[in-house]
């Protein structure tokens, strides 16, 4: 698979919904992970990304900007996007991230703890349910990415694929997002995750995705990277709403 510039992918499309990236820096020093959230109706872009700290722990969670603009399911598009559970760093677009901890703490693979979960209860969109697992352990990375999507849009089978990646290469990383482009409905992510070029610090690399999602439908933005030698992880919010 030819690596692409996340940049061009992203002016390219007014609408590829949430999306993860997962890499390692060029430097080979950081393992990488990015989330955002975009939105078309106003419920959608009722949101901020917020930190909290849980047994001693920080998650990161998305929140309703305005309260009294929450509509329809709240679960949908409330949720802990980020938690980490010892070296494992799960990002995710939904409350699968809570099913992933658990499942992992409970002993079962990233595979195995979304078997219990499909795609959103949204239709006809049928959003895919897309998550993370960034693994950072003596010295040693590895990711993987899963997806859950309806079979074209029919709703009675959920197709699930698992990609994984033991051994990240500079400066590469791989791209996965909800929606092929904008429409109604909204067409679900196609083929395997995108090989992209990862570059830079973390705020150019930050500054990068933010300034190339439409500036219309773009909500928010989470980016992280892990010393791979020491664990220890440097952090970027951008939030679109802000008081």
């Amino acid at each position: 698979m030819k690596i692409q510039k996340l940049d061009g992918i992203l002016k390219a499309n007014e609408y590829p919904g949430r999306g993860i990236v997962a890499g390692l820096s060029a430097d080979g020093k950081y393992a990488v992970s990015a989330y955002w959230t975009m939105g078309r109706s106003a419920g959608s872009r009722n949101r901020v990304f917020v930190t909290e700290t849980e047994n001693g722990t920080e998650v990161v969670r998305t929140k309703a900007f305005d309260e009294s603009l929450i509509a329809g399911d709240p679960s949908l598009i409330i949720y802990a996007a980020v938690r980490q559970l010892g070296a494992k760093t799960i990002v995710t677009n939904g409350d699968q991230t809570d099913t992933i901890f658990e499942g992992l703490k409970k002993g079962e693979t990233f595979e195995q703890s979304l078997r219990v979960r499909k795609y959103e209860h949204d239709a006809p969109n049928f959003t895919p349910r897309i998550s993370s697992l960034l693994n950072v352990e003596g010295g040693k990375y590895d990711y993987a990415i899963s997806i859950l999507k309806s079979d074209n849009g029919n709703g009675d089978n959920c197709l699930r694929f698992t990609y994984t990646y033991d051994n990240p290469q500079k400066g590469e990383g791989h791209f996965i997002h909800t929606y092929m482009g904008n429409g109604n409905p909204l067409p679900s992510f196609e083929g395997e995750p995108e090989k992209v070029e990862i570059k830079g610090t973390i705020d150019e690399f930050s500054d990068m995705i933010w300034s190339s999602l439409n500036e219309e439908n773009k909500v928010s933005l989470f980016v992280r990277f892990i010393d791979i030698a020491t664990g220890k992880y440097e952090e970027r919010i951008i939030n679109k709403n802000r008081k």
